[in-house]
Parts: C-alpha cells; structure tokens; sequence
C-alpha cells in the first residue's frame, strides 16, 4: 500500500497532490513536463520534505509532518532510478552492481546478484566501464544496482527520457520482465503515454501540481483528463484480455475482451495475456453485425453515454460485457442512428494496437 496526501510550496511552484494504491504493481505519475511529477516522487524519497501531509508505505509512515515526523531517506529502503544513470565512473558494472549490495539490509528472501544480473541481461556488462556502455545498457544497471539495495518501493524517474526510440524498445521489455518477476510496487514517471500503457497497472495524472485523474489503467484511459493530456487521436481504452485460439495459418490470435473476441496479429500463445489499446477512431458502430465487409472484428456492445466531443463529434461510451470502450462519431451519426443509452450495436474494429503483455 502507498498512501500519499501531500503538499509543497517552492519559488514558482505549488505541489497539492494525493493518492492511494493497495498492493504492488506500477503506479504511473503521467503528464506534462513541468506538471510535478518529479517534485512528487521527491518527496515520496524523502529528498524534499512535505509542507504538509502525509506519506505511507505498507503501514508504515514515512512522513506526517502534523506529528512532525519525517523519516530521513536513507532509512526508507526506496530505491531510486533517475534520468540520468548515475553510475559510479571508476567502478565497473559489477562494482556498481555490488554497491547496491554493500547498501542492502540482511535479509531472508533477498534478490540475489545473479538473478538480477540475469534478469537484466548484464553478465556481457560485468566488466566494463560506464563510459563504455550506452544508455540503455547503463540505465539498465542503474536498474539493477537499486533492486540489489533491497528495496520495498522502486522508483523509476522517466529512466528512458535521454533514449532514443531504439534504445527505449531495448530497454521497455526489460521493465515488463522486471514487473512481472518481483512484487515489488514501482512508482514510473513518464510523459510518454506508450510507455505508461506497456508498464502501468495504476495511473495518476497531473496536472500543474494536482493529481486530476487516478484509478487503475483501463479506468483512466476514459478519463477526459487523459484526452486534455495527450489529443484527441490518442484518445481509447486499454483493455486486457486472454488469448482463447489461434489461426497460425493467418498469424492472428483470438483474444477474448469482455463478451466478445477479437482477431488481432501476434504470435502469442493460447493462454496469454494481452494488453490492448482500442482508439476511438478506429471504432465504427453499427446497429446490426455485417455482412459483405473486411473489417473482422465486431463486438457486442450497449450504449452507456454519449458526451459531445467538439462542434461536429461525439464520444460514444460503450459496455462490451464489462469493459468499455470509447467510439468517435459524427453527430450527424448520432442522430442517423438513433443511438441513446441503452441501446445495444455491434462495435467494429479496423485496428488494434498491442501495446504489451502480462503473463498470466
């Protein structure tokens, strides 16, 4: 559990944020540059104290500033990843690895140096110098040097910001791996929302200090504040579902979302989990399944809402048998259709993007 209530007031900038998250996963801080996500992060570290309020983690209470508490960083067993690796220049990558270590509480269970070094695919590594590695290959042991310290909270400060798009794709699945192998909560700060939705379970957004939005991913992806954040073309709901059959002939899998399937490319095997992100302008919504047409995916769906989007479209809010997505129509549509609350049509979908994986 991390339980923060907090606010911090510093020349040209006012923090007034709060959230909550029961159980591990990765909590994404999303938004804009220069929305606090940073200064957050700080203070759940401990590097900035609070003006006010409180931080909790697992029980324990970390800040509470109106009992005049606050516990120094060094004792809060949060590991830290920023920007920038900053490893240890005279050491190798084994050096910087064991540093980590040196730093650790004696513990039972603790995460071993050989499985981490595994994990992240370091042994190559273990010799060289920092100044001989590339930044991927560097936040990647910056990664692993704060897993070694032991720590009960990893925080990831847009590790992949100072990548480029190659070396981000290297890194990203050693982040899923690193998610789905230990239960450690992570808070992940980023701005860039294909990261988010490969990583995150849980979803803060904020904006100008404030948290405005926070739920778990499916529950933000609908959330207008996320449309002010990234545009209306990135508007859609990241779903997950499980892989129920294949069609190896054609390369598709049969993904099974809420009351229906859908047909999407990916060589994974049945019993897979699969993220999806459904955008809102790939969605066609029809009153009747057809026929006589190349879209394959068509899923059953109930009308919930309809809010208008701008002068000439509408957002139409749909149940598919639990989930929901979101469809981008014409108001001209609206009305042709006849489509209120209630009303149940069939959801075609042109494309869909995979956007990551959970093992199941």
């Amino acid at each position: 559990m991390l339980d923060v209530s907090v606010s911090r007031r510093q020349p040209g900038f006012a923090l007034d944020a709060s959230f909550r998250v029961d159980g591990p996963g990765v909590v994404a801080l999303f938004g804009r540059s220069g929305c606090g996500k940073t200064t957050l992060v700080n203070v759940i570290a401990g590097l900035l104290p609070p003006d006010s309020g409180s931080v909790r983690l697992g029980g324990e209470t970390l800040d509470d500033v109106s009992a005049g508490f606050h516990l120094p960083p060094e004792r809060r067993r949060i590991g830290y990843v920023f920007q920038d690796a900053r490893l240890f220049p005279h050491r190798d990558v084994e050096g910087n690895l064991r540093y980590g270590l040196e730093r650790a509480p004696q513990q039972a269970g603790a995460i071993a140096f050989d499985e981490v070094v595994a994990l992240l695919g370091l042994a190559p590594l273990l010799g060289r110098r920092p100044g001989q590695l590339s930044g991927g290959e560097r936040q990647r042991v910056a990664i692993g040097r704060a897993l070694l310290a032991q720590p009960r909270l990893l925080l990831l400060d847009e590790p992949l910001a100072s990548l480029d798009a190659t070396r981000r794709d290297d890194v990203l699945p050693y982040l899923e791996r690193l998610h789905e192998h230990y239960a450690i909560p992570m808070v992940y700060v980023s701005h860039q929302f294909d990261e988010v939705m490969r990583l995150a379970t849980h979803l803060v957004l904020m904006d100008a200090g404030r948290v405005t939005a926070s739920g778990t991913l499916a529950e933000v992806s609908l959330h207008p504040a996320l449309r002010s954040i990234v545009g209306p073309e990135a508007v859609g709901a990241v779903l997950e579902g499980e892989v129920v059959g294949r069609d190896e002939e054609a390369g598709f899998a049969r993904l099974r979302v809420g009351a229906g399937t859908l047909r999407i490319l990916s060589d994974e095997p049945i019993g897979r989990r699969l993220r999806v992100q459904l955008l809102a302008r790939d969605l066609i919504l029809a009153l009747e399944e057809p026929t006589g047409i190349s879209v394959r995916n068509a899923l059953p769906a109930t009308v919930v809402t309809i809010a208008a989007d701008d002068r000439h479209a509408d957002l139409v809010h749909l149940d598919i048998g639990g989930p929901r997505v979101i469809a981008r129509v014409t108001q001209a549509a609206t009305r042709q259709l006849g489509l209120r609350s209630g009303l149940p049509v069939s959801v075609l979908v042109k494309s869909v993007s995979i956007r990551g994986q959970r093992h199941s």
